[in-house]
């Protein structure tokens, strides 16, 4: 099921893709879209067509790391509303505090800040797609565009202070020259910023571009919160919640501000329930990390929130018809 939003496809990604040398026919043709989608105007497409659009690029780019290829091929004239109002920040502190705030406009993922220790700040990617896992070279993209904002917002050659992905790349070494450093693995993929890096102006500073920007965003982001359904917030939360084994309905239900009895009402009308929404996420959670990690099936019995490995095991029979151990030899054959 799709989570009923849509996202913009920008004009200039006809331009971008044929300095790639691809054609967009190609990759409509691949992705299963119509021929003729970027032809129409205001084009916008599901957060599932967003991931088939990028892996139908990918699978034309043999021996390119596309990931790399398509940031340095960004510049400000090809800029999203969202990414271009965050090149208007005063510094990349800013930048990101905005992209928090309305990068969901343009793709489907949110962006989280979390403040460190040594005074710099992370930034994770949380996906909004509720049907599909991101193709883990977007989310080494979205994490490379953002170095990309603070290299040219400073004209400086920034460095991220630390870099984690879902699944490394398998020419890892243009990556982290790019970063600028060694990259690890987690759950969500983050990029951390040094306090200094944060705090170096921006050339490109500009208020009263971001002043013309910002209230038509937030008008959208308005009514994209509007739109949300119930399940659909569910899910956010869950993908939250589960490794902290704090994914009970009453925990839950107060995160979304309603009491269970509403949370389950809202649901039912809806054609819903949270024990549905629940084995759900679990079951999309439980296939992408016996896919794309070598986490073993304890591990993963954990980050899903199971006090007991067996009741893992037991629900993922009765979801697939075979064992987690199975369906991960499967996935490499």
């Amino acid at each position: 099921m799709s989570n009923g939003r849509d996202y913009p496809l920008a004009p200039s990604w006809r331009a971008q893709i044929a300095e790639m040398g691809l054609e967009p026919a190609d990759i409509l043709r691949i992705a299963g879209l119509p021929e003729d989608l970027l032809s129409r105007p205001d084009v916008r497409v599901s957060g599932s067509d967003f991931f088939n659009l990028w892996n139908a690029a990918e699978s034309l780019c043999p021996g390119i790391e596309l990931a790399i290829e398509v940031v340095q091929r960004t510049t400000a004239e090809t800029f999203s509303p969202p990414s271009f109002a965050a090149l208007c920040s005063p510094n990349l502190a800013v930048a990101l505090d905005r992209l928090s705030t309305y990068k969901q406009l343009c793709a489907p993922v949110r962006l989280e800040l979390e403040s460190t220790m040594s005074g710099g700040l992370k930034a994770t990617l949380r996906w909004v797609n509720s049907t599909q896992m991101p193709p883990p070279s977007l989310t080494t993209m979205e994490l490379a565009f953002l170095l990309r904002i603070a290299r040219m917002g400073t004209r400086k050659h920034i460095m991220a202070a630390e870099v984690s992905l879902p699944e490394l790349p398998d020419n890892l070494p243009p990556y982290e020259e790019y970063f600028g450093t060694a990259i690890g693995t987690s759950t969500l993929g983050s990029i951390e910023f040094g306090r200094e890096a944060l705090m170096i102006p921006f050339l490109t500073s500009n208020s009263e571009m971001w002043n013309t920007f910002e209230p038509n965003m937030r008008r959208r982001l308005a009514t994209l919160k509007s739109t949300a359904s119930t399940a659909e917030r569910l899910r956010a939360v869950l993908l939250e919640s589960l490794p902290s084994g704090r994914a009970n309905i009453a925990d839950v239900s107060q995160r979304l501000g309603v009491s269970a009895r509403t949370l389950q009402r809202r649901l039912r009308a809806e054609d819903s329930n949270f024990n549905g929404v629940l084995a759900s996420v679990r079951e999309q959670l439980a296939r992408h990390y016996l896919a794309s990690t070598e986490l073993s099936c304890n591990e993963i019995a954990f980050l899903l929130g199971y006090e007991e490995p067996n009741s893992f095991f037991r629900a993922f029979q009765g979801w697939t018809g075979e064992s987690p151990e199975r369906h991960r030899q499967a996935q490499v054959h």
